[in-house]
């Protein structure tokens, strides 16, 4: 009976310098524990591109890997282990957008809410890896369509965010806002971020919006910058449709941005209709920390002087 190749993605945030160092040992150890780590021609191309050689930049023989997309296919990962912050895991999410792998983040970035544990965590995370010895939890995902004159013109999705932004920083974005089929509001603005819970410590929070905890199923709308009286951030049902149209007497044309990778032109009379996926993206976890400890850790909150419950 033959056993199935074990096969890991490493999605790197850098190739050189500290990035490049952790791949390779994440290919290393991998490799000893009898799993196939696997790279993007993207990344081996850089690689390749930036000194001559593989094993030069990463410490480990090209033998060692398969490409993506070559030697494998994304149905044949087991999961995702991405080095880097929140961004280095939404570009892995996308990677792997066809099968749902699961995806196991190790912050090299500054915040990284995603992320499950930080680099010096590293080789702990392969062993449990290796073990098996981890749950998957669903986050919820966003459907996301471009309409003009009734006729789709493109789709896509989003883990974190859909924003519509004015295309010009001169002009002003006119929009209304539709939420399950009613209309709610017109105004000019900068723009409209929709988003899930976890993208809610994302742009929709520097953009004044609420911290949702991932248990809670609800999708944002935040307003950006918008001259009106009512423009607060709304949170609704996870299964509402949520619609901004760029009105035809816009100034402006409009862009759509979907976790800041994906992007769309929206003329004036564009229509962007956000939804909940039925494809929400697998993160793996490895303890059972709370959000709030998360967001205490991430936020460096001050918590000094709690004393919990009393006896």
């Amino acid at each position: 009976m033959t056993t199935k190749l074990r096969r890991v993605l490493i999605v790197s945030r850098s190739r050189v310098d500290d990035g490049a160092a952790l791949t390779g040992q994440a290919c290393l150890e991998l490799s000893t524990q009898g799993m196939k780590p696997v790279i993007t021609r993207e990344e081996l191309d850089e690689a390749q591109a930036h000194s001559g050689n593989f094993e030069s930049v990463y410490g480990v023989p090209l033998s060692l890997i398969e490409v993506l997309g070559e030697q494998c296919d994304v149905a044949d990962l087991e999961l995702v282990i991405v080095l880097g912050g929140d961004g280095s895991i939404l570009k892995a999410a996308e990677l792997v957008r066809s099968c749902n792998t699961p995806l196991l983040g190790i912050n090299l970035g500054h915040v990284g809410f995603l992320a499950e544990g930080e680099r010096h965590e590293l080789s702990a995370m392969i062993r449990r890896v290796v073990a098996r010895d981890y749950s998957v939890t669903s986050r919820m995902a966003l459907d996301v369509r471009v309409l003009v004159e009734g006729e789709e013109v493109y789709s896509t999705w989003a883990l974190n965010e859909a924003t519509v932004e004015k295309s010009a920083r001169e002009r002003m974005l006119e929009v209304v806002l539709e939420i399950e089929g009613h209309p709610l509001s017109s105004f000019g603005c900068d723009g409209v971020v929709v988003s899930t819970p976890t993208g809610s410590t994302a742009y929709a929070f520097s953009a004044g919006g609420p911290v949702v905890w991932p248990s809670v199923e609800a999708i944002l709308m935040v307003p950006l910058s918008a001259h009106a009286l009512f423009a607060r951030p709304l949170v609704v049902n996870p299964d509402a449709m949520l619609a901004v149209e760029v009105l035809r007497r816009s100034a402006g044309s409009g862009v759509l941005w979907c976790d800041g990778r994906r992007t769309f032109e929206l003329a004036p009379g564009s229509r962007v209709e956000v939804r909940r996926s039925s494809e929400p993206v697998q993160i793996i976890r490895l303890n059972d920390s709370s959000f709030t400890n998360r967001l205490v850790n991430k936020f460096a909150l001050p918590v000094a002087g709690w004393r919990g419950p009393e006896a």
